[in-house]
């Protein structure tokens, strides 16, 4: 967490109480209707569901859980991280893959059994992980070296490399992948877009975000070919993906980790209790669709495309010394009271005449 996010996090944590409410998307309503009590220690990161959308991958610093969304049961438990961030998934391979910055590394794991298969170098602070399914490749965004390190799902667990690695020019947060061959980087301390021709490997081009600084979430719509980052000076960020340009921006909450885009909807979950929703009417038409309150610490989140269901982890959280400045004390960050994890289980249904 960088410095600006902690301030911005502990004044949303004191300022948000009253904050948002339940939106109302075109046809749709949307609210927070369920909690999954999970408990266990740790922190989490990001959150990744399963194309059936039976099973929840979530990052918790030194293991991962995987967690059956329908009874809200602990599957498998994957450990071995010295700080886990994300997961990517390839199905065709049967296994899965956990980014490890503490590690600098990629844990391998079996999608059946949920055991680990082996460990693969990456880089320093591998953090934001995908799976490109044009080049066939895991690609891992590791943030203080500045790299994109690709792994091959193939690899050999024990004593496999990765099969490439490109120099981004700045420190990376997450990824969206087009399937025709290009991937497009949120780059962080640069305030841009990278995007990366993932058959040469290597960048072909940046792309500024204008009003957008310090850009985390990414996703997309492949049909429209918009990009949707949530930055953490409070802006979601549209942007056409063939040329760059800034389609539209909107305000969202403080402290966003990621966005998603399903069905018409683009969504951002931030950190101070929010989940804003942008509804697509055209590829450059956009209107703002309202927000859902969620809880204190929901800032990152997975979604099941078939039934519109939006899972966001978060737990209670002890809060640090705060200073005269309005942030928290050096070296200091929120921490997730034991036991208290949870997923917030957010619902779609047909709006009430």
């Amino acid at each position: 967490m960088k410095t600006a996010a902690a301030r911005l996090l502990a004044l949303a944590i004191f300022l948000s109480a009253g904050v948002g409410g339940i939106a109302a998307a075109a046809d749709q309503t949307y609210a927070l209707t369920k909690t999954l009590k999970i408990g266990g220690d740790g922190g989490w990161d990001y959150a990744t569901l399963d194309a059936a959308g039976k099973l929840l991958y979530v990052t918790r610093t030194t293991h991962t859980m995987v967690i059956d969304v329908a009874s809200g049961k602990t599957i498998h438990d994957i450990p071995g991280t010295g700080r886990a961030h994300g997961v990517a998934l390839v199905p065709d391979a049967g296994r899965g893959f956990i980014s490890d910055g503490k590690g600098a590394a990629v844990i391998v794991f079996d999608l059946n059994t949920g055991a680990t298969l082996g460990k693969v170098p990456a880089a320093e602070d591998a953090d934001g992980i995908i799976y490109d399914p044009s080049s066939k490749q895991v690609l891992v965004m590791c943030g203080d070296s500045h790299q994109m390190v690709a792994i091959a799902p193939d690899v050999d667990p024990k004593a496999g490399k990765a099969a490439a690695t490109v120099d981004l020019g700045g420190s990376p947060e997450f990824a969206a992948a087009d399937g025709k061959g290009r991937v497009f980087v949120n780059i962080e301390d640069k305030d841009e877009v990278a995007v990366v021709d993932t058959h040469a490997m290597k960048v072909v081009a940046r792309w500024p975000l204008g009003p957008g600084k310090h850009p985390t979430g990414m996703s997309m719509d492949p049909e429209s070919r918009r990009l949707f980052i949530g930055c953490r000076n409070g802006k979601l960020i549209v942007m056409n993906a063939d040329d760059g340009k800034i389609v539209a921006d909107f305000p969202i909450g403080t402290f966003v980790d990621a966005t998603a885009f399903d069905k018409g909807l683009v969504l951002a979950s931030c950190g101070d209790g929010t989940l804003t929703m942008v509804r697509e009417m055209s590829p450059d038409k956009f209107e703002l669709a309202g927000t859902v309150k969620t809880e204190i610490g929901a800032r990152t989140m997975a979604v099941d495309h078939d039934s519109g269901t939006i899972y966001l982890p978060t737990s209670d959280l002890i809060l640090p010394p705060m200073t005269p400045s309005g942030t928290f004390a050096p070296g200091q960050r929120p921490r997730p009271v034991p036991g208290t994890f949870r997923i917030l289980v957010v619902t779609r249904a047909a709006a009430q005449n």
